[in-house]
């Protein structure tokens, strides 16, 4: 099979590790360098892609109704929602007024930045399932990825 400090098992069989970057010591020994081996990824598991993208979206999720709720605060605390009430009120009236500005109520915040992160978690873990699939079929006609690892 060869030399057992230059093999790597796979799940496919061994993999040959060329050892590159040999040094002569000038008295007739090479010193081995970093070990490197060429792999190539030839498929994607669709399943795995759609589990981490779904966790990944979840976590952007959060992150966007976080940001909805911090957005809303700071206009909240710097006056923003007030001077455009009273702006409002000015052009369209009082009643007019209140009534856009509450759309701007923190209720509506939220659950338009819930109902974002929403879709956007369906979108990407779909659009990344698919990216998978597309992956793994252009990999059977090109050959897929060609990854160099090496060992320092």
């Amino acid at each position: 099979m060869g030399n057992a400090a230059n093999t790597v098992r796979a799940s496919s069989g061994s993999v040959k590790m060329g050892v590159k970057n040999m040094v002569d010591s000038g008295k007739g020994k090479k010193k081995k360098g970093p070990r490197t081996v060429r792999l190539t990824v030839s498929a994607v598991d669709p399943w795995s892609v759609m589990k981490m993208s779904f966790l990944m979206s979840v976590a952007i999720g959060i992150a966007t109704i976080v940001a909805f709720i911090v957005l809303w605060v700071v206009l909240q605390a710097t006056g923003v929602m007030s001077g455009l009430e009273s702006t409002m009120s000015e052009l369209a009236g009082a009643e007019s007024a209140e009534r856009i500005v509450g759309i701007f109520g923190f209720g509506r915040v939220v659950a338009a930045g819930f109902i974002i992160a929403v879709i956007n978690i369906v979108l990407m873990t779909a659009l990344s399932t698919l990216a998978a699939f597309i992956y793994n079929i252009g990999s059977l006609i090109a050959g897929g990825f060609s990854l160099t690892l090496t060992d320092d």
